[in-house]
């Protein structure tokens, strides 16, 4: 697997990993193979599987213990403006009532950030680089409209925008596809694994669709019931036997004529 030079090095290690609500554990000792910078990984499962809250576990949104460490540094007990600096989370939808332009909200997600960068120079440069990056997320065109007249796809791409203009070391997607049509899913996957590549960032996000899954991810975690079931390429881990325990239903999976991988549903078990 070749990867452009990165500016970010540092490989993501989680170790023993528990995390939960007050009533209940939802993960236990979760282990994840080393997650490389340039990298991007889906987590996969039922619902109920624990993937959202692990991604919030990650993202230092939820009290954890065990091991999140990033290059030489543990994220686990970090203050969370610390954490962030770091580590960015898309949640699955905006907050409702905000009265913001599409603009207004990404400046505002990037002064927000506590990312110390050199090339921060006043306004003119957070606005030029959040034009920048509505611009390459496919939504300049809504600048200027408001959150409150979007509809949920693109209220969707307004919250990737507000993560990627922070340029975050680890990106943390939830279901960031879900409201959006075909194509700009693929759009999606494409820009994620573009940035991922070219900034060396490391980028983990949830998904239902293990088709799009397969296509884009260098590596799955396939969970049930808060543990991990499998792990590795998309090959390695997204199997008949898989499926059947983690999903509950016979499938094949096979290569089509391009190489890319093929998951057929036939029924439940």
């Amino acid at each position: 697997m070749s990867q452009a030079p990165a500016f970010y090095a540092d490989t993501l290690q989680v170790s023993d990993l528990s995390t939960g609500y007050r009533d209940r554990q939802v993960i236990q000792n979760l282990s994840l193979p080393p997650i490389r910078p340039g990298e991007v990984h889906s987590l996969l499962g039922p619902n109920a599987a624990g993937k959202s809250t692990l991604l919030r576990a990650l993202a230092g949104l939820q009290a954890a213990t065990g091991s999140i460490q990033l290059g030489p540094q543990e994220l686990v007990g970090l203050p969370l403006a610390e954490h962030a600096r770091r580590v960015t989370y898309m949640p699955q939808t905006l907050p409702q009532g905000v009265a913001l332009s599409v603009l207004e909200s990404v400046l505002g997600a990037l002064q927000a950030s506590a990312t110390e960068r050199p090339d921060r120079a006043g306004h003119e440069a957070d606005q030029r680089r959040a034009v920048a990056v509505l611009e390459r997320v496919g939504i300049l065109h809504l600048a200027m409209e408001g959150l409150d007249h979007l509809s949920g796809g693109q209220r969707q791409l307004v919250s990737l925008a507000q993560s990627l203009v922070r340029e975050p070391r680890v990106l943390l997607l939830d279901e960031p596809i879900s409201a959006l049509d075909l194509q700009h899913q693929l759009r999606v996957m494409r820009l994620v694994h573009e940035l991922a590549r070219e900034r060396g960032m490391i980028a983990i996000m949830v998904l239902h669709d293990l088709q799009i899954a397969a296509r884009w991810s260098d590596g799955i975690v396939m969970l049930a019931q808060g543990a991990v079931v499998a792990t590795g390429t998309p090959a390695q881990a997204i199997t008949p036997d898989t499926l059947a325990r983690v999903y509950g239903v016979r499938a094949r999976v096979e290569h089509c004529s391009r190489g890319s991988l093929q998951i057929m549903v036939d029924d439940v078990l």
